[in-house]
């Protein structure tokens, strides 16, 4: 769900007012319900809205002319036109104009949250596209974690309250999460943002590489080694120094880092003279570390040193809500002038959503970039998913028993022709329990 939407709701009935204000803000969103359209307008004048659900046939101004007057005032702002069976056709037209869905009357509250969500997600899609755009319009550098779900602006106030600490930052997460992001983050708020953030995966390379590339090595050190050359703790001297996979750091390079920790100086290989050093340490694992040092394949000490702030990445299905925004960023951030696509079908936005995401967000990534790469058309399709991603089975929303009974006294009723006799048998019921089932849910 999109946090604290502000909704507006356009109806000229009170008992329909009152009880989707009630629905919506049991769902966790702020919702004002107006009685005309004048009363509308008004509201629109003095707040910003992310959802509108009006009425389609009301006294004086009608649905789809408050539509007009939205998206001329808020052209961000989504619709969802609420309309009785004999004026679907005319909601098909107010879409036409710019209305994101409609729903008829009497509508299924599932049916009605699920609406909502799509329109709010759309919504935020749409937003993140046009910011993104005027980002790189003006040539900013952007701060790198996107997402606005509750877990991920937790994250980003952290990242700005530690960003200038000056502490060492533990990161973890699954792959793929974005804790290169993470540290990035920090990097770019902390008073260390014009000096170098340098990265190094420790899974990558051999405890001998790792020492030449961590502290460079003096000229004649090793057979070829023509000249000197500094490392990466050298040249990042002022700034941040990345580790990645920290978990698969060998045991001797435990030991001179912690001594870099310690004493803020190294030795370059086949050095002899000490060199200070002035960075901060940020490292990230996909594992636990305290069952590494359980295991004794990681050491206590360095633990503690790096473990002074804890961050968790979350991962993917823990924050569906912004599925939406990074599928707009990265079909923004990877476009080429030659690829086509500008927007994404709602239907591949519920596949996406009801996605497992074994992979987190550099999954996702890859998606955007494949679908990219295949379009042809203006609009990501499904059909440009991968298989797997395609086929993902969508989950139907949750009923209540009540609405469970209704769909189902329906669907018999259906099978048998309206035959109550065989259908009260068929539900194990009497015809006059039936009779009163069907007039309750107006099934006649």
């Amino acid at each position: 769900m999109i946090s604290h939407a502000n909704i507006l709701i356009i109806d000229d009935e009170l008992i329909a007012r009152e009880n989707l204000v009630l629905v919506l803000s049991q769902e966790g969103y702020n919702a004002v319900a107006v009685e005309t359209g004048i009363a509308a307008l008004q509201q629109l004048e003095k707040n910003e809205y992310e959802l509108v659900l009006t009425d389609l046939m009301m006294p004086g101004m009608n649905g789809i002319e408050i539509l007009e007057h939205i998206k001329e005032m808020q052209p961000t702002t989504e619709v969802i036109v609420i309309t009785g069976h004999a004026t679907v056709s005319t909601a098909v037209v107010a879409m036409q104009k710019g209305a994101h869905s409609y729903i008829a009357k009497p509508f299924n509250l599932d049916e009605l949250r699920m609406q909502v969500r799509k329109a709010l997600e759309q919504r935020a899609l749409s937003v993140e596209v046009l910011r993104l755009r005027q980002v790189i319009a003006q040539g900013k550098q952007d701060f790198p974690l996107v997402g606005q779900s509750e877990s991920i602006l937790r994250l980003k106030k952290t990242v700005q309250q530690l960003a200038n600490m000056n502490c060492n930052v533990l990161i973890q997460g699954e792959t793929g999460t974005g804790k290169e992001l993470i540290a990035r983050g920090i990097h770019m708020l902390s008073n260390r943002s014009n000096e170098r953030f340098m990265a190094i995966n420790c899974g990558t390379f051999t405890a001998e590489l790792m020492d030449k590339e961590l502290f460079g090595h003096e000229r004649e050190a090793f057979t070829g080694a023509q000249r000197g050359q500094k490392g990466i703790l050298e040249v990042a001297d002022g700034g941040t120094v990345f580790f990645d996979e920290m978990s698969e750091l060998p045991l001797n390079m435990q030991v001179k880092l912690l001594r870099v920790l310690q004493e803020r100086t190294f030795l370059r290989v086949g050095g002899t003279q000490e060199i200070p050093v002035n960075i901060r340490i940020i490292a990230a694992t996909n594992c636990d570390l305290k069952e590494n040092v359980e295991k004794g394949t990681f050491r206590q000490d360095l633990f503690y040193r790096l473990n002074v702030v804890t961050l968790s990445a979350p991962p993917l299905r823990e924050h569906r809500e912004d599925i939406p925004v990074l599928v707009g960023h990265f079909l923004e951030q990877h476009r080429s002038p030659e690829q086509t696509i500008t927007t994404i079908s709602q239907e591949t936005l519920d596949i996406l959503m009801n996605h497992s995401f074994p992979g987190n967000v550099r999954e996702l990534e890859n998606i955007a970039q494949r679908a990219l790469a295949l379009a042809k058309g203006t609009v990501f399709t499904p059909d440009l998913l991968p298989y797997d991603v395609r086929n993902t089975p969508i989950e139907n929303p949750l009923q209540t028993l009540e609405e469970m009974e209704h769909r189902h006294i329906e669907k018999v009723m259906l099978a048998t022709g309206g035959n109550k006799t065989q259908a009260a048998k068929i539900l194990g019921i009497d015809r006059v329990s039936l009779w009163r089932k069907i007039k309750r849910y107006d099934l006649d």
